[in-house]
């Protein structure tokens, strides 16, 4: 049992971690609370200015402060430096122990067969900076899975024709906001998870909204042959679900 809590080096890790942060706050850095608080809230305003230069200063101002904030915390450079120690320890224990593998052949008398993949061209890429839209044409669809850093999503649906069946669209964000326009025919189902923001999901609006998960999903979703879900998480934005 104690081998196998000391072998828990993720689960040291993170629990080291949240103690050098709970000291640096207390002893060392009390500032901290209010430089991350500051800088959240310049990052807010900005969004919600995004349309003026004003904003646009704010936003970057705020990503500035955050970056700094963040880089000169304690508890940044203990995580890099116990990440550093785990991957020293797993190379050492693989080279002590190197894990053996045993391989049974077996005689068939099939033979086997090739098997075809196709591969199609995803309609958004993962991307750091920057915001991604559907064409505003005619474009055939593919479910949506990505990753974004700083920037707007916008999904329309109506524009392609989707497949019989349950469409999935998979959206984490760290700070931007999500819009998805679906067709009054297609049936939806939102799981939505955010930390500073809005959501507005056909008639249901959350104007502020800090730390919450939920779920909503329209009547007829479960019994739909058409039917949209969707998977999204924002750090600061706001989600908008429409019908068009």
């Amino acid at each position: 049992m104690l081998k196998n809590v000391k072998d828990d080096y993720s689960g040291w890790l993170v629990i080291g971690g949240l103690a050098v942060l709970l000291l640096e706050i207390l002893f060392f850095n009390s500032g901290l609370i209010f430089s991350l608080f500051f800088s959240g809230m310049l990052i807010y305003l900005g969004r919600r200015k995004s349309g003026r230069k004003s904003g646009r200063f704010l936003f970057f101002t705020g990503i500035i402060f955050l970056l700094i904030s963040v880089f000169s915390m304690m508890t940044f450079k203990f995580l890099l430096l116990a990440i550093l120690l785990h991957f020293i320890i797993q190379y050492s224990n693989s080279k002590k122990k190197p894990h053996k593998l045993s391989l049974e052949i077996k005689e068939t008398d099939q033979t086997p067969q090739e098997e075809t993949l196709v591969v199609s061209k995803p309609l958004f890429e993962n991307i750091l900076i920057g915001g991604q839209k559907t064409p505003s044409a005619v474009y055939e669809w593919n479910d949506i899975n990505i990753q974004s850093g700083i920037g707007d999503t916008i999904i329309d649906l109506s524009y392609t024709v989707l497949p019989k069946g349950e469409t999935v669209i998979f959206i984490r964000n760290i700070i931007g906001n999500i819009q998805i326009q679906i067709p009054y025919e297609i049936e939806v189902s939102v799981h939505h998870s955010c930390i500073v923001g809005s959501t507005t999901v056909l008639e249901n609006h959350q104007s502020r909204i800090f730390n919450q998960v939920f779920h909503l999903k329209t009547a007829g979703y479960d019994g739909a042959e058409q039917k949209v879900k969707i998977f999204s998480s924002l750090l600061v934005g706001n989600l908008e679900v429409t019908r068009i």
